[in-house]
């Protein structure tokens, strides 16, 4: 009888030692806990994974805890970690000093069919005067367009625009170091406005808070519950209900209409200056030859000795001819009006076998030829008609 009461005290006796062993040992569990998650640092370890730090525990520490016991331990700091992801400071911008884009995508009824559209929205981040424009598609022509649509509706560029990080506009954004590759007709549309593009953080969208608010109020507000009886009646209604119901409201942050507080802005926005539309931009691609050069329009443009053979992209605006390779801007030269030209930067060239001297990177002016004046100063010259 006592044998088989020792028999079933046992298991009872070892959970209590257990226990007093876990009570014991836990402020120390507790403490390498936050040690391997690395609570309170900058960067919180696995997000709070308990099976992960559990196995941390055991080969770093060579603590043994059940996985129960170490969920219970980091469920706080789970929560205290998504609280602080979500975290968003708020901040103001100067007036003209950034504007923020953002595409929303929804369903209309336009001519009896429910059709899927797209929604550029631009907001100023002074005054939150906002630029809408629907189109069938997101690519990259419709960014700019609709960019340029604010600019000539502001009467204005701001100094930066603040972009989502969508592929037609941003090639990489590393969500550790921060570093950013924009794609190269974004910087060549940039240099051409004169403003500064920023991405947002990735898998932070708040940091564009503005601009996603916006979207989500047209689509609630200007679209949600209408019919439309062609695409043109929709477009007209967007415009209409831009200068009456967004422009004059009474901002929720702000507490002013937006048309009020642009009266600050727009004496800060660069002026438009008459510019043309960007879409007169030449977007080639050429392969380097063995002249270090790529041929454009009869002209040849010099390129890095190292890339001869290599394809790279050339990009032609403004009166410029960019060259780009592997998202970096390689070559950067005067648009040449002639023909037959060579536009040389002697950059392109060092350490190349042989190459000495000066080399102009202006192109050369070929003076007209003698015999191609004007018949009448040949006959003054030497009498007689010809």
């Amino acid at each position: 009888m006592r044998r088989s009461l020792d028999a079933r005290a046992t298991p009872f006796a070892d959970i209590c030692v257990k226990v007093a062993l876990l009570r014991i040992a836990s402020p120390c569990v507790g403490q390498h806990l936050m040690v391997t998650i690395g609570f309170g640092s900058a960067s919180f370890r696995h997000d709070g994974n308990a099976d992960v730090i559990r196995q941390e525990l055991e080969s770093e520490h060579g603590i043994v805890i059940g996985l129960r016991s170490v969920e219970l331990r980091v469920r706080q700091w789970r929560r205290e970690l998504k609280a602080q992801k979500r975290a968003t400071v708020r901040f103001e911008t100067a007036p003209g000093h950034q504007m923020q884009i953002d595409f929303g995508d929804t369903r209309v009824w336009i001519g009896g069919e429910r059709v899927r559209i797209h929604v550029f929205v631009g907001t100023l981040g002074y005054s939150r005067r906002m630029h809408i424009r629907a189109s069938p598609r997101q690519r990259q022509t419709d960014w700019f367009e609709g960019m340029e649509g604010a600019f000539l509706r502001f009467g204005g560029v701001p100094t930066e625009v603040l972009i989502d990080n969508a592929k037609a506009l941003v090639e990489h954004h590393d969500a550790v170091t921060r570093e950013v590759r924009f794609n190269a007709r974004l910087h060549a549309f940039a240099r051409y406005w004169g403003f500064t593009p920023r991405a947002c953080a990735p898998y932070r969208a708040r940091t564009k808070g503005k601009d996603e608010r916006g979207v989500g109020y047209v689509k609630k507000n200007a679209i949600a519950g209408r019919r439309f009886e062609s695409w043109a009646a929709f477009e007209a209604h967007l415009d209409r209900w831009t200068r009456e119901v967004a422009d004059r409201r009474e901002h929720g942050t702000t507490g002013v209409a937006p048309v009020e507080r642009f009266a600050a802005e727009a004496r800060a926005l660069r002026p438009l200056s008459g510019r043309a539309p960007f879409g007169q931009l030449r977007d080639l691609i050429r392969k380097v030859q063995a002249d270090c050069a790529i041929d454009l329009d009869t002209n040849s443009y010099s390129v890095p000795w190292r890339l001869i053979g290599e394809s790279v992209q050339v990009v032609v605006l403004a009166g410029r001819v960019i060259i780009r390779h592997a998202g970096q801007v390689v070559g950067d030269h005067a648009l040449c009006r002639g023909r037959r030209q060579r536009i040389v930067d002697r950059a392109h060239f060092v350490g190349v076998a042989g190459f000495e001297g000066p080399v102009r990177a202006d192109p050369i002016e070929i003076a007209p030829a003698a015999l191609l004046r004007p018949l009448a100063e040949y006959e003054a010259a030497v009498g007689g008609g010809w």
